[in-house]
């Protein structure tokens, strides 16, 4: 049954974790059984790196170029929208959120010092220091390793082996997840 898309942001939750972790093949997981469920699921992936959509030749590049501040291209399949920051301050994630429509979750992955309630993706095999050691916001870690002694009270361990246990525990939690601050 699909629940009411509200017009606010809705709840937001982030995927964090070293590169080569896997957040983009749990991603894939969740948002497939999420939309097969009939909720309205946004992402918003962060890069560090310039992002070349287009080719440089094609005429909404061209127009980009030359100084047009945004250039939506549409068809009858999806449309994008191209924004220029021309020098000014890349957008916080409130901001970023602001701009897509509604959706039951947005799910974010990136962002990682944003205070936001996190989902971390761990493997031990990366030999790269967890997150969650630092990081208060992080709520669960999906892991393929075995939950450690003393993890921190309110942190869920998950395995990542099992990743229908993960979108259990992101469903059963879900209402605990807040839409951003205008700060955020």
């Amino acid at each position: 049954m699909q629940r009411e898309v509200s017009h606010q942001s809705g709840p937001v939750l982030g995927v964090v974790g070293h590169s080569g972790s896997g957040k983009t093949t749990l991603l894939e997981f969740l948002v497939a059984r999420l939309a097969a469920q009939g909720l309205r699921v946004n992402i918003i992936k962060h890069s560090h790196h310039d992002l070349v959509l287009e080719p440089a030749h094609k005429d909404s590049a061209r127009l980009r170029m030359v100084g047009a501040a945004e250039v939506l291209v549409a068809s009858p399949f999806r449309y994008a929208i191209m924004h220029e920051l021309r020098g000014a301050p890349e957008p916080t994630l409130a901001q970023q959120v602001a701009r897509l429509g509604p959706a039951d979750l947005t799910l974010v992955e990136g962002f990682k010092t944003t205070p936001i309630s996190k989902l971390e993706v761990f493997r031990p095999a990366t030999q790269q220091t967890p997150l969650y050691l630092r990081d208060p916001h992080i709520i669960a870690v999906a892991s393929d390793g075995p939950a450690p002694a003393g993890l921190a009270e309110g942190v869920a361990w998950l395995d990542l082996n099992a990743p229908e246990r993960v979108l259990a525990w992101l469903l059963g939690s879900v209402e605990s997840f807040r839409p951003l601050d205008k700060e955020a």
